[in-house]
């Protein structure tokens, strides 16, 4: 039986530092802040965004919010976006995706300066991550790093295996794999004889999106499996991973809900933290 990578514990870990941090800064006259822009009624990002400012007002960082009609141009978008460049009093600047048809995403994201952008979306900041000498980076990689740090997984010299290769989870996470000294193997939907590489993996991270992917026959005995999916299975919550099947294999799992999910904003106000450090002379 697997021991299970509580998400919720290690978050509440993450957001103590934070807090006590934010408190420290706030002594010495400096504030957090991190603005939010949504743009149309998309129902599961709204949910986010409400987490987001949540977790802002627990920590202490000020929170703004920026509601925008669907029917928002990228010129007004992109002027909102200028404005809070230049607001002092905002540390990071998070515009929820996905956009409405019509709003040209990488102009949006290449519109945010790098050291405000808390994602990590920015070409400026991807490339940063390629060199391992980054600012930010992405929060659900993130937050599984730092899951693997709290659970004293080591990664230096193990076969590391991500399925998936987006830009937001599956990429960094190959590189931030890689600067630990993982050797590391990307996979994705053309990969031929997938249980073949999986099997070889002590570190398996799946961020493919599809519900249940991962079965026993792909898992070799004793690895981290690591599940960033968040899928519907018969209106059912569940992950990429066949959890049931998994957890008798695996040494370590994230189960889904509970796992990766919960460390996502808590690397968000640590980016957050981050980026009012940097922009006040203290890192």
């Amino acid at each position: 039986m697997s021991k299970l990578i509580d998400g919720k514990l290690v978050s509440c870990a993450v957001k103590e530092r934070i807090k006590a941090e934010v408190s420290e800064l706030k002594n010495k006259g400096i504030t957090v802040g991190l603005a939010v822009i949504l743009v149309g009624e998309d129902p599961a990002s709204k949910i986010y965004v409400a987490n987001k400012k949540k977790a802002c007002e627990a920590l202490g960082i000020i929170s703004q919010e920026y509601l925008l009609p669907e029917n928002t141009t990228t010129e007004e978008l992109l002027e909102l976006i200028d404005t809070l460049n230049h607001e002092k009093t905002i540390n990071g600047i998070l515009c929820q995706l996905p956009l409405p048809k019509g709003i040209d995403e990488q102009t949006v994201i290449n519109a945010i300066l790098p050291e405000k952008d808390v994602d990590a979306f920015h070409p400026s900041n991807v490339g940063k991550i390629m060199i391992g000498d980054y600012d930010f980076v992405p929060c659900t990689p993130a937050g599984i790093m730092e899951m693997l740090d709290y659970y004293n997984i080591d990664i230096c010299g193990k076969n590391c295996v991500v399925i998936g290769r987006s830009n937001i989870v599956g990429k960094p996470m190959s590189m931030l794999l890689l600067h630990k000294n993982g050797t590391v193997t990307t996979c994705h939907s053309r990969t031929n004889n997938l249980s073949e590489v999986t099997n070889k993996a002590d570190i398996l991270v799946s961020a493919v999106g599809k519900a249940n992917f991962v079965t026993a026959d792909m898992v070799k005995d004793g690895a981290v499996v690591i599940d960033v999916g968040m899928n519907r299975d018969n209106g059912k919550l569940c992950g990429d991973v066949c959890f049931d099947e998994v957890k008798d294999k695996a040494s370590y799992i994230t189960p889904v809900p509970g796992g990766v999910g919960p460390m996502t904003i808590a690397m968000l106000m640590q980016n957050t933290l981050t980026a009012s450090k940097k922009q006040n002379g203290l890192l």
